[in-house]
């Protein structure tokens, strides 16, 4: 569960990235990387190791 949750963060993580760049759509893409920090936060908390 927890390869799964750091591979959420990366994948919201580019497709920001990639929306900043490229496209403008607003919210929905902050909005994913709002998860993707979230989600590797709560990895950090949790004391597991990330890679």
């Amino acid at each position: 569960m927890g390869n799964l949750l750091y591979t959420i963060a990366v994948i919201l993580v580019i497709l920001w990235a990639i929306g900043f760049v490229g496209y403008n759509l607003g919210g929905l893409i902050h909005i994913l990387l709002v998860i993707a920090i979230i989600s590797v936060i709560l990895r950090i908390i949790q004391g597991r190791k990330i890679l």
